[in-house]
């Protein structure tokens, strides 16, 4: 039987559950380094407490986590499939002669920049962050550790990379999903997000340009660098047709094929490469879609380097099995203080502050701060945020493409900055790299938002609407004016 006499939280009960895992997520993973998962459940247990003195039961607890685990799903198969073609790519050995060749015409003290570069390309056309780091950025790290450079810093350029494609590519969901939550048009807020894109990557650029050039001493030796490349050399046998991989991924992106089907696919021809070319066993290929691949699949006789090790033991769908758990926890916390009413309080009291422009931004940042921190979920600090802030914006006379751009610059790239999200986590798991150590390095990633308050208080890139305009959004969505 359900318990129908529920109550609206206060505002310190909404606070309450939140500032409870903040503070346990400082101390417990910060500090003591525990597992992520057991703080997350206990941060659950805590707010569920809560929500039973509500009026809430358990049922309907446990119809919203479900509910959200539902929306994270997606992002879930991606995250297999990713998993799945890593594994393929390394049995192939596609991702070792993009090693092979990378180490030996990449000039290390350009690796940070090119990391970006490359990266950003590839998610642009692709539309996808998690696909770019688990497939070029993995490429990327390997030539990284063959040249000795900083792994945190390539990871990060790679991440910042990565997030520049998933902001502005019209196949990506999130740009796709932040003009929907706005109530404003892609192209139009695929244009109006190079006010504070373009300025933040121009400046990456030449930060990891002199982080680059100043890292002489930790280039590795001739020595570390030609033993690396005779290892691969003998355990692989190298083929231009290793990369036609890579190519699928980008056609399927430009054509539009449905993304996991694509990867899947991939994947499969990749297992027939390594059979063909690299004269490995059906077997060891279905493994290492599994479990990932493993340097004895390849017969290479001698001591192997620790690098090679690193670089080439990787992939499978278990690599990333610990990404979902995460996940899962953590939408169990974001479901119990949504369906209670604790995050709307908390959404609802930094709104009710807003009076100037600048501020109605600068709430808009510090709300998506709130969702990235509490349900490390992309689609959710975007979704929440938009919802409570359309109206607010064509009231005030504001563009609803301004609120998109907002939500881009300060919900999607602030997510991977979140060691418990499930875009850090996948990070973490895919580069190697905690997230504490690449999130400096991730410049694009907290440069935007930074632009984003620039331009905010300055009034500059700010789009407003003509007294027309604003009343055909307020009919076209249904806004009723203040009186």
């Amino acid at each position: 039987m359900k318990n129908t006499l529920k109550r609206k939280p206060t505002l310190a009960e909404g606070l309450f559950p939140i500032l409870f895992m903040i503070f346990a997520l400082s101390i417990g993973y910060g500090y003591l380094r525990f597992r992520t998962e057991p703080i997350l459940i206990l941060s659950s247990f805590v707010a569920g407490i809560l929500a039973l003195r509500l009026g809430y039961n358990w049922e309907e607890m446990q119809e919203a986590i479900i509910q959200k685990i539902a929306k994270a799903m997606p992002a879930t198969l991606i995250l297999w499939s990713v998993g799945f073609l890593i594994g393929s790519w390394m049995f192939s050995g596609t991702v070792p002669m993009i090693i092979y060749y990378g180490v030996q015409i990449v000039n290390p003290k350009f690796l940070l920049v090119t990391s970006f570069l490359i990266t950003a390309l590839v998610s642009t056309v692709t539309g996808t962050s998690w696909g770019s780091a688990g497939t070029i950025g993995v490429a990327l790290m390997g030539i990284a550790g063959g040249l000795g450079v900083s792994l945190p810093a390539t990871a990060g350029a790679i991440v910042a990379g990565a997030y520049f494609g998933d902001k502005i590519s019209p196949l990506s969901d999130t740009t796709n999903l932040a003009p929907i939550a706005a109530g404003s048009e892609l192209y139009e807020h695929i244009r109006h997000m190079l006010y504070t894109t373009i300025p933040a990557s121009l400046i990456s650029i030449v930060i990891y340009l002199f982080a680059g050039l100043s890292a002489e001493g930790q280039v590795a030796t001739p020595e570390k660098v030609t033993m690396l490349l005779s290892q691969l050399d003998s355990m692989f046998n190298w083929n231009i047709i290793l990369i036609l991989p890579v190519l699928l991924i980008i056609i399927g992106s430009v054509k539009k094929w449905p993304s996991i089907p694509t990867m899947l696919g991939t994947s499969i021809f990749s297992i027939i490469l390594g059979v063909l070319i690299q004269g490995f066993t059906l077997k060891n290929g279905l493994t290492s879609l599994v479990k990932g691949f493993n340097i004895n699949m390849t017969g290479f006789e001698g001591t192997v380097m620790p690098d090679v090790i690193r670089l080439i033991n990787r992939g499978g769908v278990v690599s990333v099995t610990g990404t979902t758990v995460l996940v899962f926890c953590a939408m169990g916390f974001a479901g119990i203080i949504s369906v209670s009413g604790m995050l709307d309080v908390v959404l609802g009291e930094i709104l009710s502050r807003v009076k100037t422009t600048a501020g109605i931004i600068t709430s808009t940042i510090l709300s998506c701060f709130t969702m990235a921190f509490v349900t490390g979920s992309s689609y959710l600090t975007i979704l929440i945020p938009g919802e409570l802030f359309q109206d607010t914006y064509i009231k005030r006379g504001l563009h609803p493409k301004n609120l998109s751009r907002t939500l881009e610059d300060s919900g999607t790239v602030l997510v991977p900055l979140v060691p418990w999200s499930a875009a850090g986590a996948y990070m973490t798991a895919t580069l190697g790299v905690s997230t504490f150590e690449y999130a400096p390095w991730a410049i694009l990633n907290y440069l935007g938002i930074v632009v984003a308050i620039i331009l905010a208080f300055s009034g500059f890139g700010i789009a407003k609407l003509s007294l027309e305009e604003k009343k055909a959004f307020m009919e076209k969505l249904n806004i009723k004016e203040e009186e």
